[in-house]
């Protein structure tokens, strides 16, 4: 990723998701494009995923007396 790009939010990125997933419903499409937006799709959904991992990991919990930890599952 170039230092110029700016990086997508989540909920950039599910906006993205939901219009692809929305033109494989609605529109006639080649096999070959129905392919390229499943693809598409699929990578989305693999940074996605990423994404709420990454913010899993940095999540902390307070406890009783205000003290930090980290969140584990």
């Amino acid at each position: 990723m170039e230092k110029n790009e700016k990086k997508e939010s989540l909920e950039e990125m599910f906006a993205v998701l939901e219009k692809t997933v929305n033109q494989m419903e609605t529109e006639e499409l080649s096999l070959e494009d129905s392919f390229a937006l499943y693809h598409k799709g699929m990578d989305l959904l693999k940074k996605c995923s990423s994404t709420i991992d990454q913010v899993e990991k940095k999540m902390l919990v307070l406890d009783e007396e205000g003290e930090t930890h980290e969140f584990e599952m």
